[in-house]
């Protein structure tokens, strides 16, 4: 059966790069070979001959039974809590117990609330199981999942980013959540006291607007991952208008922050490449930091730490007061989230992980055949031993692929046809007049600021430093005439890559899985649907717990 899922992964990556080499719908037709085939001539909907795409039914059913639902390999939420809890909730308090319980929606997006609530109980049955009350998360970017663990679970958390923007807009932030749950505490213990009192028009609720708690446009602004779950081109994106509202309303938010809370983002510097005076002042910044939290009379804490991260960090000296924890990772972008993965097995303190990634097109691949210099140890695919041993490789359109949402496509939503459709005639352009296929610089979001498809080119070739004086408007024009015929052809193809999205994302996924179980002493491992895949397309998480942790009795294990 592990044979036959490869097979299908490896016609999934043969047409995840179709694209890539400037093919259409009309370049899959049937070949003479199997212009007359009997039913056992295909694979998957493939010509065996001619390996190429003649049935594209049978590739859908294919794709649809080797998507993580079909397979039948993932837990569900509920499923993984109650092996956690075994059938029973663990001593310590209940979310249902806990005393004035927050409402995420308060100060998140729907999208953001759901995801913080959803994986907060998983992580906080974590910590429960393992007996541990530290936890640490990786990327924790504007600190909207450790905030909430920290203020909610009563749990100790470490928040590690790597931007130091985030690092004091998550301090900030947290500091002004918790003043808004004391007042949120201090309000539901009187409605308990005297119910009758809770009605009453006089009594100030105090509430906290969603604007006081974000920071910069995390809370409102598309991630690039719902960019591109909208659209796989990186080139043109719909959100301009959206980012610079977010713009504004970031300006309105940091003038009211004191001047030592904003800072510019430093590079993304390894731990290995940073000087010895470097590393002793964000030691000495990250201590500063606790101190004040501890001098704020919270408790519990969440610490804010500004560092990047590798498996060969060592978190007991960035993190001094650690013991055994459980890590997390929220979205975790590219490369990032395997590096998780090798965080939890190389570490013995860390107990249990959680880890859900997202923007498959940044991972880096070992066996990039355009020769890309990756370290053995720190690819981010692919991550399995089994996948390594047989060399494989997706490719980056493949794994722009990965990114798309079936799910909202479903519904009518998700993918913009005319701006991917400008892209491609653009390409041709480029191909006719510039011998450029690809460029080191990035044509960047002139689609939504576009009034025609002349205008395009004309931004685009700015972009790109082009000389825009080799084509008339007219000439520009009669490319989009004359492609314009070919709209449908090329909506029916994008609809095929969405098609297969799902069985791409599967196999980045389940090699992250086939890690986990690879190593002696992690005791459980899981595929587990976190989120509703609606609200949040990158919705499945990698559980595991190590040896030593509590074992869960599971036919998945």
């Amino acid at each position: 059966m592990t044979n036959v899922i490869w097979k299908f992964y490896e016609k999934a990556m043969f047409v995840g790069v179709f694209s890539e080499a400037g093919l259409g719908l009309k370049d899959l037709g049937s070949s003479p070979q199997c212009g007359n085939r009997e039913p056992h001539r295909t694979t998957f909907g493939f010509c065996i001959d001619s390996n190429r795409l003649v049935d594209i039914q049978e590739l859908l059913k294919a794709a649809r039974a080797h998507s993580l639902p079909g397979l039948g390999v993932c837990m569900s939420r509920d499923e993984l809590l109650q092996e956690l809890r075994g059938n029973k909730f663990e001593s310590g308090a209940r979310p249902d117990e806990i005393d004035a319980e927050l409402e995420p929606d308060e100060f998140m997006n729907s999208k953001k609330s759901h995801e913080v609530q959803s994986m907060s109980e998983v992580v906080a049955s974590l910590t429960q199981h393992c007996k541990v009350k530290q936890v640490v998360d990786v990327g924790s970017g504007k600190g909207y999942l450790s905030s909430f663990l920290s203020l909610q679970y009563g749990l100790q958390v470490y928040g590690i980013d790597s931007s130091r923007t985030n690092t004091h807009g998550a301090q900030e932030r947290n500091r002004k959540l918790k003043k808004f749950s004391r007042a949120y505490q201090k309000h539901a213990k009187a409605a308990r006291t005297h119910p009758e009192s809770s009605n009453s028009p006089q009594k100030e609720i105090v509430k906290i607007k969603p604007e006081d708690v974000s920071y910069g446009d995390a809370a409102g602004s598309l991630s690039q991952e719902e960019r591109l779950s909208i659209s796989p081109s990186d080139v043109d994106t719909a959100g301009e208008k959206q980012s610079e509202l977010n713009q504004e309303r970031e300006a309105l938010f940091l003038s009211a922050l004191s001047a030592d809370v904003i800072q510019l983002t430093p590079p993304r510097v390894p731990p290995s490449q940073l000087s010895a005076e470097e590393k002793e002042r964000r030691k000495r910044e990250n201590l500063e930091r606790k101190a004040q939290s501890r001098s704020d009379g919270a408790s519990p804490v969440f610490s804010p730490l500004t560092s990047y991260v590798t498996a060969e960090t060592e978190l007991r000296e960035l993190i001094t007061e650690l013991e055994s924890a459980v890590m997390v990772g929220l979205h975790t972008c590219g490369d990032l989230a395997p590096s998780t993965l090798r965080m939890f097995v190389a570490k013995p303190e860390l107990a249990a992980v959680c880890s859900v990634g997202c923007c498959y097109h940044l991972l880096s691949e070992l066996f990039d055949p355009a020769g890309q210099e990756c370290l053995h140890s720190v690819c981010g695919f692919p991550l399995s031993q089994y996948l390594r041993d047989q060399s494989w490789f997706c490719g980056r359109n493949a794994r722009m692929s990965a990114c798309l949402a079936l799910e909202r496509v479903s519904l009518g939503q998700g993918i913009q046809m005319e701006s991917l459709f400008y892209r491609a005639v653009l390409h041709v352009i480029l191909r006719d007049h510039y011998s450029s296929y690809k460029s080191e610089k990035r044509v960047g979001n002139v689609y939504s600021k576009a009034k025609s498809f002349v205008d395009y080119v004309r931004r685009a070739l700015c972009r790109l430093e082009l000389d825009e004086s080799k084509l008339s408007d007219s000439d520009i024009q009669d490319y989009h005439d004359t492609y314009r015929a070919r709209m449908d052809e090329m909506h029916a193809f994008n609809m095929l890559k969405v098609s297969l999205a799902p069985c791409i994302e599967g196999l980045i996924l389940l090699d992250r899985l086939c890690y986990l179980k690879e190593q002696e002493d992690v005791s459980f491992s899981a595929l587990v649907q976190l989120f509703d895949p609606l609200l949040s397309p990158r919705c499945y998480a990698i559980v595991g717990l190590r040896s030593d942790a509590k074992r869960i009795t599971s036919r998945r294990t």
